[in-house]
């Protein structure tokens, strides 16, 4: 019933910045949250960010707090991820769920390498 695609993943140094896309379609009136996950190989998926419908509010990990920035454009009910400073720890597939009554959906991951 909703549909989530990622994109803007990529190569980028250590300093760099990469923005994230997560465009969402279907039964949009739904959602409650939208969060941003990542997994590094042989790792948990972890969760990143998230933005709450309502009133956008914001939650990020200790991880990337200072660094990354989570936002939405209601226009194009799409929810962007703004990562600066980028390090190479932040290397993982970056993954965006929304968060509806009894459900949650799952895009399909963009992959996001640093390098040192």
């Amino acid at each position: 019933q909703v549909q989530l695609v990622e994109s803007g993943g990529g190569l980028v140094q250590a300093g760099g910045s990469l923005r994230l896309s997560c465009a969402a379609s279907g039964r949009t009136f739904s959602i409650n949250a939208i969060n941003w996950f990542r997994q590094a190989p042989g790792k948990e998926r972890d969760i990143v960010a998230s933005i709450v419908w309502s009133d956008s509010s914001a939650y990020y990990a200790d991880s990337v707090k200072g660094r990354f920035t989570i936002s939405r454009d209601n226009a194009k009910n799409t929810v962007y991820l703004q990562m600066n400073s980028l390090k190479p720890e932040d290397t993982a597939v970056y993954y965006c769920r929304a968060r509806v009554p009894g459900s949650d959906y799952w895009g399909q991951g963009t992959q996001v390498t640093v390098s040192s």
